[in-house]
């Protein structure tokens, strides 16, 4: 009985799979949805003022999300 239900659930899934491809592969919205990524992991805001090693530990910090986002070069 399990099986069936599981089969039965394919398809639904395989539906939102092809919603979620569609929306992130849409190509006129393509920089807002990068920003909005990038944004959902929370970036620590830079406040701009003289601190070396927080500006250091700033940009480690948002290399880390662009890896984990799978960002290009041309897109950093």
């Amino acid at each position: 009985m399990a099986a069936a239900r599981t089969n039965a659930q394919i398809p639904e899934a395989l539906a939102t799979l092809a919603n979620i491809v569609a929306r992130d592969n849409d190509p006129g919205n393509d920089s807002e949805k990068r920003l909005e990524r990038f944004m959902s992991h929370k970036p620590t805001l830079f406040t701009g003022r003289y601190n070396p090693k927080g500006a250091i530990k700033w940009i480690d910090e948002v290399e880390i999300i662009f890896e984990a986002m799978g960002c290009t070069e041309e897109n950093k």
